[in-house]
């Protein structure tokens, strides 16, 4: 399960605060490890003891919460991020949004961006503004029937059943989809998506959900269906992804910039 280990990718602004009290959210409910880390630019000192200096922040943040600091150099945050995670063995990065965006919503900086195109790690992003609550309600699995979203729902059933959380199924039916049958073969294939998650579980069936959210457009079949604040929304990464490597497709993208509630995506062949 994801969250065995995860790495806050921490700055000194609003995002980088949300991305550390979520990354200790996921460790208290994981029961795992957290490691946070600013990134500085190679071959320059001054750099270096600045990093230095906003990690002697964390400790205050975190409240005598048990963390891992690190200093890492890279070309890029990302890159920083992604290197250290691959050494200290971290399962999942987890980044904020940049200031000035939406409140309540995913903003994709440079970093993010990066991360959502070549991460080897599952990548978690924090809305702006997000406070995490005191506990998960629900895993929702963002789906379509491919290989990749069947791991997501395989790997989000495993987890909602470690987490004694119920699991949700959601298929974005967008536009026309040719009458009836359209939409009968979208829910033909949730069913097989909840027989899956049933299977790979010790789920009760009263435990896994479905629905099929209708728009003209992601972002209105996004607002068909309820987002609590307790929710955590998976999805899988493109067909177009390497192995093992995050790839965030175009219709991914916007569900994730849709999304009011933090957004984890899963590296391809997540196993």
């Amino acid at each position: 399960m994801i969250g065995e280990h995860v790495l806050a990718g921490y700055v000194n602004d609003a995002g980088g605060r949300e991305a550390l009290d979520l990354a200790s959210a996921i460790v208290a409910l994981t029961g795992g490890r957290l490691s946070v880390a600013t990134v500085h630019p190679a071959g320059l000192p001054a750099a270096a003891g600045e990093a230095r200096a906003l990690l002697d922040q964390v400790a205050d943040l975190l409240d005598d919460r048990p963390a891992d600091l690190h200093v890492q150099e890279g070309r890029s945050v990302a890159r920083g991020l992604t290197a250290l995670a691959s050494r200290i063995g971290a399962d999942l990065i987890v980044v904020g949004s940049p200031e000035g965006g939406a409140r309540g919503r995913i903003g994709i900086g440079a970093a993010a961006d990066h991360l959502l195109h070549s991460a080897t790690e599952a990548v978690m992003l924090a809305p702006s503004g997000y406070t995490p609550p005191d506990y998960l309600g629900r895993i929702t699995v963002m789906y379509v029937r491919r290989p990749q979203c069947d791991e997501a729902v395989i790997r989000a059933a495993q987890a909602a059943e470690r987490l004694e959380v119920p699991l949700r199924l959601v298929t974005l039916a967008i536009g026309d989809l040719g009458g009836d049958d359209g939409a009968e073969r979208l829910r033909d294939d949730l069913a097989l998506a909840i027989r899956l998650a049933l299977d790979s579980s010790e789920l009760l069936p009263e435990e896994v959900s479905a629905d099929l959210a209708e728009g003209d457009d992601v972002a209105d079949a996004m607002e068909d269906v309820d987002w609590p604040d307790d929710e955590l929304l998976v999805c899988a990464s493109s067909e177009d992804a390497a192995a093992h490597r995050v790839f965030l497709g175009e219709v991914a993208l916007k569900v994730l910039r849709a999304a009011p509630c933090p957004v984890t995506v899963l590296p391809r062949g997540y196993f």
